[in-house]
C-alpha cells in the first residue's frame, strides 16, 4: 500500500506541476492560417508565417541534447581506455627498468668471473685441475667447475632472456601507445561533437522570450508527466515489490544527496556529474565499481526484468543506451538529465525503458 501511495503522490505531483504551468491551456505557437488581429499593446508578438512551432523547437533541442548525450557515452568510453592504455605504458616502463638493472647485475656477474680467470693465470679449469697434485684438491676443483660453468651457463641463458623480455616490452609499449592515441583522437572527436550539440541547442534556446522558455520546460515535464502516467496505467508497477540491499541503500544514499547539483558531461564528481558519473560514484562510494558509461553498464551488469526491479538498480533509457537513472522506489528514479539541468528526481518510466541491470546481483 505504501509503494502504491507513493506512485500515487508521485503522480500527482507531477500533474500539478503541470496545471500550474503559466499559459498551459490553449498556447499555440504554429503559424497562424489566417492573418492575425493586431496584438494588443505590450502582448507577445505573433509568430511569422512558417515560422517554427515551439513544440518543433522542444523537439530540435531534445534531439540535440540527446545526440550530445551519446557522444559523451563515447567521449567517457575513450577517457577510460586512454587511462587503461596509460595506466599499462607505466607499468611496463617499470618492468623495462628493472629488466636493465638485471641485465646490469647479470653483466657485472659475468664481468666479476672473467676477472676472476684473470687471477689464476688465464688457465683454463681443466688446464689447472690437471697441474693439481692433491687429489682431493682435483675433487673439490672439479666440483667448483661444474658449479662455474653452470652459474655461467645460467648467466647468460638469464641474460639472454631479460634481452629479449626488453624486446617485448618495447614491441608491447608501442602496441599500447598506438591504442592511446586512437583513443585520444576518438575522446577530441566526441568531445567536438557534444560542444557542436550543445552550441546548436544554447542557440535555439536563446532565440526564445523568457515566456517561451517557461513554455519550453513546461512541455518537457508534460512530456516525462505522460510518459509516466502511461507506464504507470500499464500496471507496470504493481508488480515491482523489491526491496533495496544494503549495498543498493547506499548508492541511492550517496545518489539522492547530490540532488540540486549541476549535469556537466564528462563530470564524476563532486561538484557536477553526468548521467553515468552520477551511478558509477554511487555504487562505488557503495564499495561496488561498476563501468563508467551507460552503454558499458548494461553490457557489463546482469540484468534483471522490470517486474523484478528493486532500489538501488540502473535504468538504461533509450535504445542506444544513452541515459540512465538509479532506480529510488514507488516508481521514482534519480538522476542527472543533461546539460542545463539539475541532478533531479523523476518518473522511472518518463522516458523510454531499454532494461534494468543490477550492480550487486
Amino acid at each position: 500500500m505504501k509503494r502504491h501511495r507513493g506512485a500515487s503522490a508521485l503522480t500527482l505531483l507531477c500533474a500539478m506541476a503541470i496545471l500550474a504551468a503559466p499559459g498551459l491551456a490553449g498556447t499555440a505557437y504554429a503559424a497562424p492560417a489566417t492573418p492575425a488581429a493586431p496584438a494588443a499593446p505590450g502582448a507577445p508578438a505573433a509568430p511569422e508565417p512558417g515560422a517554427k512551432s515551439l513544440e518543433q523547437v522542444h523537439k530540435e533541442i531534445e534531439a540535440l541534447y540527446r545526440q550530445a548525450g551519446t557522444a559523451t557515452d563515447a567521449y567517457n568510453l575513450a577517457v577510460g581506455e586512454a587511462k587503461t592504455q596509460s595506466d599499462k605504458i607505466v607499468e611496463i616502463a617499470k618492468q623495462v627498468v628493472a629488466g636493465q638493472e638485471r641485465i646490469a647485475t647479470l653483466k657485472n656477474r659475468a664481468g666479476a668471473a672473467a676477472r676472476a680467470q684473470y687471477r689464476s693465470g688465464g688457465l683454463p679449469p681443466g688446464a689447472q685441475l690437471a697441474l693439481s697434485n692433491s687429489p682431493s684438491m682435483f675433487l673439490n676443483g672439479a666440483d667448483r667447475l661444474r658449479q662455474g660453468e653452470k652459474a655461467a651457463s645460467d648467466t647468460l641463458s638469464e641474460l639472454s632472456r631479460t634481452q629479449s623480455d626488453l624486446q617485448q616490452y618495447a614491441a608491447d609499449a608501442s602496441a599500447h601507445w598506438q591504442t592511446l592515441e586512437a583513443n585520444r583522437v576518438k575522446q577530441e572527436k566526441a568531445k567536438n561533437e557534444i560542444q557542436q550539440k550543445i552550441k546548436a541547442a544554447e542557440e535555439l534556446e536563446s532565440k526564445l522570450q523568457a515566456e517561451e522558455k517557461a513554455r519550453l520546460l513546461q512541455l518537457e515535464r508534460e512530456e516525462q508527466y505522460k510518459a509516466q502516467t502511461a507506464w504507470l496505467s500499464s500496471g507496470a508497477l504493481k508488480d515491482i515489490n523489491g526491496t533495496a540491499s544494503e549495498a543498493g541503500k547506499k548508492a541511492i544514499q550517496y545518489a539522492t544527496a547530490q540532488i540540486g547539483k549541476a549535469y556537466e558531461w564528462g563530470a564524476v564528481g563532486p561538484s557536477t556529474y553526468d548521467c553515468s558519473g552520477l551511478t558509477s560514484q554511487a555504487w562505488l562510494a557503495a564499495g561496488r565499481p561498476i563501468p563508467r558509461t551507460s552503454q558499458e553498464q548494461l553490457r557489463l551488469l546482469p540484468k534483471v526484468a522490470v517486474k523484478d526491479m528493486r532500489p538501488g538498480d540502473l535504468i538504461i533509457y533509450f535504445d542506444d543506451a544513452s541515459h540512465v537513472g538509479m532506480y529510488i522506489g514507488d516508481g521514482a528514479m534519480v538522476h542527472a538529465p543533461r546539460t542545463g539541468r539539475n541532478i533531479t528526481i523523476a518518473g522511472a518510466g518518463s522516458m523510454p525503458i531499454k532494461a534494468v541491470v543490477r550492480p550487486d546481483a
